[in-house]
């Protein structure tokens, strides 16, 4: 069972993307099926994870630290990707 915190309950969109110089091949493949599919026009697919995430925090500065070590420690691979975040306040919860 989860505890509730203190703080502002915020909502974060987390995009993560293999870096341009590292092979995608799953990117590769949804661009040959678009291809199969009639759609010619597409140069190149980038495929990638979306991930949200919510957290309370006492402010926007607290949560977008957290996200940002979230992102580091582990949801993307430094190595080998990027990521990129937009925060905004959450809804009240529903009672």
């Amino acid at each position: 069972m989860s505890q509730t915190l203190p703080g502002q309950r915020w909502q974060a969109e987390i995009r993560v993307l293999l870096k341009p110089s590292v092979n995608d091949p799953q990117g590769l493949s949804i661009r040959g099926a678009l291809h199969t599919l009639g759609f010619a026009a597409v140069e190149d697919v980038r495929a990638g994870k979306l991930i949200h995430v919510q957290l309370v925090a006492p402010s926007r500065e607290a949560a977008e630290a957290a996200v940002q070590r979230m992102c580091t420690d582990l949801l993307a691979n430094p190595v080998i990707e990027t990521y990129a975040f937009e925060l905004a306040a959450a809804p009240a919860p529903v009672p």
